[in-house]
């Protein structure tokens, strides 16, 4: 991994982890449910929105970027709404 991946890579873990702590301060005492499943529909959809405005919408490049197969990259843009 380059530098500046490795730093990239750092400083986006610690916006999840900030924004994890910012919502676990915010449940007032009550317990979450499903929180992995919130957390990967919160975080997958702006990342294909992302790597595909980053690839000019070529499926094939956005695929290898996210290391999907095309395939499963079409049926996630499905999902979310964006194929």
């Amino acid at each position: 991994m380059s530098r500046a991946a490795d730093h990239n890579s750092k400083t986006l873990s610690r916006a999840v982890h900030q924004s994890l702590e910012d919502y676990f301060a915010r449940l007032d005492g009550h317990e979450p449910d499903g929180l992995f499943r919130m957390v990967m529909e919160e975080v997958e959809r702006p990342l294909l929105e992302c790597v595909l405005r980053h690839c000019e919408g070529n499926q094939s490049r956005a695929a290898q970027y996210l290391g999907l197969n095309r395939g499963t990259l079409r049926k996630k843009l499905k999902q979310h709404g964006l194929s």
